[in-house]
């Protein structure tokens, strides 16, 4: 169990070090001017690969997690709210990381319609998830 732990931690690690750095470059893309047509495609060629990778790293650390809980039995039984609070994060984390997705799609189109300073906010989301995450696998506060 320890094992499937440690590997779960390093992966979730990873898959939030994408979803912290993927909004930073839709903040610089969203202030790239229209005449800088490389600075824009090298971005979007940064985004794709990042996005990609980070939605690779997702599969193992949400499969680790799934067998913590259902195999092993990590947050079953009573006195164990906490275990569905955190899955209700899980599934909002799953629910950013789709609509990064999206956002990518809208600036390859170029139909991005948010400003540098709207990302900058969206990209403080993960962190705030990142924390309560935290709080609630390690404080179990109910």
């Amino acid at each position: 169990m320890l094992w499937i732990k440690a590997f779960h931690i390093v992966f979730v690690a990873s898959w939030f070090a994408g979803l912290f750095y993927l909004p930073r470059i839709f903040v610089n893309l969203a202030m790239v001017p229209d005449d800088s047509v490389a600075e824009r495609e090298r971005l979007l060629l940064m985004a794709r690969k990042l996005l990609r990778f980070t939605t690779i790293l997702s599969v193992p650390a949400i499969a680790l997690g799934v067998w913590l809980w259902w195999g092993v039995g990590i947050g079953w039984g009573p006195g164990n709210a906490w275990m569905h609070a955190k899955l209700g994060l899980v599934v909002l984390i799953v629910g950013y990381h789709h609509y990064c997705g999206r956002i990518l799609k809208k600036f390859e189109a170029q139909q991005n319609t948010n400003s540098h300073v709207w990302y900058r906010w969206f990209n403080e989301a993960p962190v705030l998830l990142l924390v309560a995450v935290v709080i609630l696998v390690v404080v179990k506060p109910f």
